[in-house]
């Protein structure tokens, strides 16, 4: 089960992944289950609505320990952009924004786990197990600011009446432990709680447009990826000591 998510897994991997379970997701197969409720995951095409919002059943408790990277990503200055133009012009942004976060995402076998207006939260290596998930997660990151920078170039190109140039996206990535699992008795999805993604969004808060900032424990894990990184000191609120993080342009 190496294949990425541009392949369109007959079967759902995360179910395959934690559970060993064939679930079908496309195809003739696939039918049965959609009747039944069961389809492809918006977190993710190529897993399912069980792994969506049935945690408990497929890992047996409520939530788990688990190593994994989490992504934040951001549009910078969306505040200030809100202000100055249309809302259906600002709609367009955002959706060309997510669409693109999570089509990079989806590429490198991540989940979108949570979108949030101008911003978005990105897991890596649950459920589907990712054996070098950092590279993924910076890969990801990379992609999506070619994607997005292509886009905001797209719109400049078209003569769009917005300020091209206040325009960017800021990504974080950190590796490290997280609790995932189900923490409302509201909703059934899961997500990870825990310091690391706290620091995650801390770093992606520091990051300007065009940026990706990487801790130094997910930089470790793919050194290939941040060996030749430019390294920023940070002090990051509600985060006790200054975190090393290495800058990768949108260039890179």
């Amino acid at each position: 089960m190496q294949s990425t998510a541009r392949d369109h897994a007959l079967i759902c991997r995360g179910c395959w992944d934690q559970m060993h379970m064939p679930i079908p997701i496309r195809g003739p197969l696939a039918v049965p289950f959609r009747v039944c409720g069961i389809s492809r995951s918006k977190m993710n095409p190529n897993i399912c609505t069980i792994c969506e919002r049935s945690f408990r059943y497929v890992k047996k408790q409520r939530h788990i320990s688990a190593t994994a990277t989490i992504l934040f990503a951001d549009i910078r200055g969306y505040t200030h952009l809100s202000e100055r133009m249309d809302a259906v012009t600002l709609s367009d942004i955002v959706s060309a924004f997510q669409d693109q976060c999570a089509e990079a995402i989806w590429a490198h076998d991540g989940i979108v786990n949570k979108q949030m207006g101008d911003g978005l939260m990105a897991i890596f290596n649950f459920p589907i197990k990712i054996e070098r998930h950092a590279d993924s997660a910076i890969e990801a990151a990379i992609d999506i600011q070619r994607r997005c920078a292509s886009v905001l170039e797209e719109m400049k190109t078209r003569g769009a009446a917005l300020p091209i140039e206040a325009l960017g996206v800021g990504v974080g990535v950190h590796t490290g432990q997280v609790e995932i699992g189900e923490f409302s008795s509201f909703r059934s999805d899961f997500t990870a709680i825990g310091g690391t993604v706290n620091l995650t969004a801390r770093l992606e808060s520091q990051a300007a447009a065009g940026e990706i900032l990487v801790s130094a424990e997910a930089a470790a894990e793919a050194r290939g990826l941040t060996a030749s990184a430019a390294s920023r000191l940070l002090v990051l609120k509600g985060i006790e000591h200054p975190v090393l993080a290495h800058v990768l342009a949108s260039g890179h």
